[in-house]
């Protein structure tokens, strides 16, 4: 009476193992249910009951699903009605497939022992609401067959069976419409019921392939070879399904019985429903698994190429810097205005692709960290040294650097210049007075005196007065050539050492010269009783052509004297100059008409008195020829001077061109670039429009940024042209090139920042699931009690400052707090003390709009979790607390497989085989701090 139609009874058990992990209230049946089941099972088994084949075909039926639940606990039965008379193994098995802890069982050997055991199971089976018809523990003790088969059917009916549910059928039903939905699609297949709809073996083969077609190809299948269907559906459901065989390894003398055993078909049909829910499970969790790895692979890719940037950006710098802080002059001005061009090839074509890369560097940033926050990840910390404050400090030592080098450039060829200038003065003044030396040494060291007579002697002695007279005419231009070797001292002029040499030797010479002058007086007083009155005109001629002829030597040096000017004034002040020195030249006239009015003086008294004509003055070595000479050398130089005064009068004007061209354009420019940063600011703060709204208007304005970028290019060629006019000044404007350079890189650098927080925001929304609605709400209520000021002002005089105005996207701990309140929160001080943790993690006091999004995103967004990582590896490892190598290869996509080996710790805990991975260590430290 317990052994129902062999159709249904050898099918359950299979089912058995889904159902204790997939229970739930809409698959509970009654006990009234149960009672009609066995009434019509009772009905079914009357012809089978006296079959011996058909009850030892029960025997291993429910011996191998007994051993299919007992191996969990490390035991089995060979002998079903020998292995149970104890209760022992019988209350394990209850214990196993229900779940739950049974009455400590005796441990005696007497029969009343037994009989006590059996009774805990039978009263357990009892209080689950199953009637035990004609069952007691005196039969399962003393081995009775069909009460033992009987009473393991009726486990199986409670604890299998009873669990199945399709679409509120009954059992049997339920079951039967599963298999007809998985076949459905094959052919060959029809199954109407537990009889010969599998006879043929093909629907057990269509079961197995609907849930892993990798273990058999049906297509190869042959509806005419039920024997090798069936061998082959029970060989694969045996070694990879976990479903032990339950018919002979010789299958032809039971499979003869299956058309007429629907236990044997349920059974099977049982455990195979049960182990492809088990696929199911472990489909969904690689799945599960499969998305978290992804996310990580990724980040960590993002993490990767950050370190790779940081590294060449500060490498960069690195080697940048010491050439910019190189302040080693050049001996020559044309070494010093190569230093300048390579310092101009940098600051156009070097510097620009790297401040782009900084820019998207601190992009990449924010992008890598916002999806870290989307995904529940925590922050990316660089590596030591790589953050981006690093970068930016490491950044603003480089434009420091920069900045200081090219005031050094322009110093040192303004210096180089003056330089120049000098030493061409000091060679033009060296010159004429060695030219005027040349000779005198040998003529003072004479001893002419010696022999001459009282008249030659007078004659020497008036000569040596005029000498002297020339003599003193000179000191102040030695003292001046000594003045510009001085100066090319101070100035540290490269060949400093040729312009000392030739210093010294003047003044040794000078010196020289005045030892002998008077020594050569002295020797010429010791002898004046020999000296005669020489003529005075001659002598009057000596004395007043010398100055003359010294006053036109310097007037001549004068004009031929090179100048350096920067301004329109200082030309004007050299004309003036010159136009005083034009307003003596009538007075130095006449000088040169009173002087050769006494030569030809001289010439009527020689030519009254019979003195020849070709009388030599022997006071002076200054003659008529030479003074007019010069005069006319003056007179020449005087136009000569006035159109190179007029000519650098000309250049000085253009140079006021440029300065006045370039402040044009830069009084036009930088208010340029400061109306658009203040349009940048108020399109990141407006509400009423959707973030694409804003990313629209914020496209925009970059597009007229780019378009803009050619009026920068003019200007840097109006300013290189500024700076090779060597033009350092510019009063007609406050701003300069390097004011408009900083405005320019900032605005750049405002507007990729700007788009890439509102493409934050858009990734965040659209992540997190956020209606513009909300998002618009949020900021709101974000502004309504922001109170910092921000918005970026450009002041570039005389440097950019970064000023403030409306909203700056921040909130203080008691505005946030007030916010948090008017949003519907219930703050105590330890809630709002983990909530600041969360949105103020570096304790700065400071709440950004940015860190609001986030938690308000956090407070309604479902992420993964590492607990819900740990639940999909469990379900991948049986339930085990570790996993092998084979099972993830076999589970997961070999590349994620692969990861998780490389990473996945092994595992440490008590009975594990060799190369176990512990994966809850791993799936922990996916949501733990980065190694990056």
């Amino acid at each position: 009476m317990f052994f129902g139609r062999k159709d249904y009874k050898h099918c359950v058990t299979y089912q058995n193992r889904l159902k204790l992990h997939c229970k739930s209230p809409s698959m509970q049946y009654s006990i009234m249910h149960l009672d009609e089941y066995m009434m019509q099972e009772d009905e079914w088994d009357r012809d089978m009951l006296l079959d011996p084949a058909w009850e030892q075909q029960q025997r291993k039926t429910f011996t191998a699903w007994c051993n299919s639940h007992l191996r969990k606990a490390g035991v089995q039965i060979e002998n079903i009605e020998e292995d149970f008379r104890n209760g022992l193994k019988l209350m394990l098995l209850l214990e196993v497939i229900s779940g739950e802890r049974l009455p400590k069982p005796d441990r005696g050997k007497m029969r009343f022992h037994k009989i006590a055991n059996v009774n805990k199971a039978l009263d357990f089976i009892t209080s689950k609401g199953v009637k035990l018809v004609s069952i007691g523990a005196e039969e399962i003790v003393d081995g009775n067959v069909k009460m033992t088969l009987g009473m393991i059917w009726t486990i199986i009916l409670r604890f299998a069976i009873q669990d199945i549910s399709v679409e509120e059928t009954s059992a049997k039903e339920g079951l039967l419409l599963w298999c007809q939905r998985k076949t459905a699609p094959y052919r060959n297949v029809n199954v109407q019921n537990f009889h010969v709809s599998w006879k043929d073996g093909l629907a057990f083969c269509a079961l197995i392939h609907r849930h892993r077609p990798d273990l058999l190809d049906y297509s190869k299948l042959n509806k005419d070879d039920p024997m090798g269907n069936l061998n082959l559906a029970f060989d694969i459901a045996e070694k990879h399904l976990d479903i032990p065989k339950m018919l002979d390894d010789n299958v032809n003398s039971d499979i003869a019985r299956i058309n007429g055993s629907m236990a044997h078909c349920v059974t099977l049909l049982m455990q195979l429903h049960y182990s492809c829910a088990l696929c199911s499970q472990a489909e969904t969790a690689a799945n599960r698994i499969c998305k978290v790895l992804g996310v990580n692979q990724e980040n960590e890719k993002l993490m990767e190429e950050y370190e790779r940037l940081a590294s060449e950006l500060l490498e960069w710098i690195r080697r940048t810097t010491p050439w910019l802080e190189n302040r080693t002059p050049e001996k020559t001005m044309a070494e010093m205005q190569r230093k300048l061009e390579d310092f101009r090839d940098y600051r156009r074509q070097h510097k620009p692709p790297k401040v782009q890369e900084k820019c998207q560097l601190e992009i990449n940033f924010n992008t890598l960290q916002t999806k870290l926050r989307i995904s529940n990840r925590p922050a990316f910390m660089p590596s030591e040294g790589k953050m981006v404050s690093d970068i930016t400090s490491a950044w603003q030592g480089l434009e420091q650097a920069e900045k200081g080098y090219e005031e050094w450039l322009l110093t040192e060829i303004r210096r180089l210049e003056r330089l120049d200038h000098l030493a061409e003065k000091f060679r033009q003044k060296a010159t004429n007075h060695e030219n005027w030396a040349s000779g005198k040494e040998l003529i003072l060291s004479q001893k002419d005196y010696e022999t001459a007579t009282l008249i030659e002697i007078r004659a020497l002695l008036r000569k040596h007065e005029a000498f002297e007279s020339d003599l003193a005419a000179h000191q102040d231009r030695v003292e001046q050539i000594a003045a510009i070797a001085q100066e090319l001292n101070e100035l540290d002029y490269h060949d400093v050492a040729a312009v000392n040499l030739r210093c010294q030797s003047i003044c040794d010479l000078w010196d020289k010269l005045g030892t002998l002058t008077q020594k050569r007086r002295e020797a010429l007083e010791r002898t004046e009783k020999l000296l005669e009155t020489i003529d005075q005109l001659f002598l009057e001629f000596a004395k007043r052509s010398a100055p003359f002829n010294n006053w036109m030597e310097g007037a001549m040096e004068d004009l031929q004297d090179m100048f350096i000017v920067h301004t329109i004034e200082e030309v004007q002040s050299l004309i003036a100059a010159h136009e005083q020195f034009k307003a003596t030249l009538p007075e130095a006239d006449a000088e040169r008409q009173a002087i050769l009015g006494i030569h030809n003086e001289v010439q009527k008294i020689s030519q009254s008195y019979g003195i020849k004509a070709n009388i030599i003055n022997p006071y002076s070595t200054i003659t008529t020829e030479e003074l007019l000479n010069k005069w006319d050398k003056v007179k020449k130089l005087v136009p000569q001077r006035d159109g190179a005064l007029q000519e650098e009068m000309a250049r000085q004007h253009a140079h006021e061109r440029l300065r006045r061209q370039f402040a044009a354009q830069t009084n036009l420019i930088g208010p340029w670039i400061q109306a658009r940063m203040e349009e940048i600011g108020r399109c990141s703060l407006e509400i009423g429009g959707t973030l694409e709204d804003q990313m629209t208007q914020l496209k925009q304005c970059e597009h007229v940024i780019v378009a803009y970028k050619p009026n920068i290019d003019k200007l840097e060629g109006d300013h290189q042209l500024i700076q090779e006019s060597l033009v350092f000044d510019n009063k007609h404007t406050n701003y300069t090139m390097e004011h408009i350079r900083v405005g320019w890189e900032l605005l750049l650098t405002t507007i990729a920042r700007t788009i890439n927080e509102i493409e934050t925001q858009i990734l965040t929304r659209d992540a997190k699931g956020i209606s513009q609605q909300q998002m618009n709400e949020f900021r709101s209520s974000f502004n309504h009690f922001d109170r910092f000021e921000n918005t970026a002002t450009l002041v570039l005089v005389p440097i950019i400052l970064l000023s403030y105005s409306k909203k700056n996207g921040a909130m203080d701990t008691d505005d946030f707090r007030a916010c948090l309140i008017s949003m519907g929160y219930d703050l105590g001080e330890v809630e709002f003390a983990r909530i600041m943790i969360l949105v103020d993690p570096n304790a700065t006091g400071i709440v950004s709009f940015q860190s609001f999004i986030d938690f308000m995103t956090r407070e309604t967004a479902d992420t993964d979790t590492a607990e819900q990582v740990v639940a999909s590896f469990r379900i991948l490892a049986a339930d085990k607390p570790y996993i092998l190598v084979e099972e993830l290869r076999r589970e997961l996509p070999p590349e994620q497989a692969e990861y998780c080996i490389m990473r996945m710790p092994p595992y440490t805990g008590h009975g594990a085989p060799p190369g176990a991975l512990d994966y809850t260590a791993f799936s922990t430290a996916l949501y733990g701090e980065s190694d990056l």
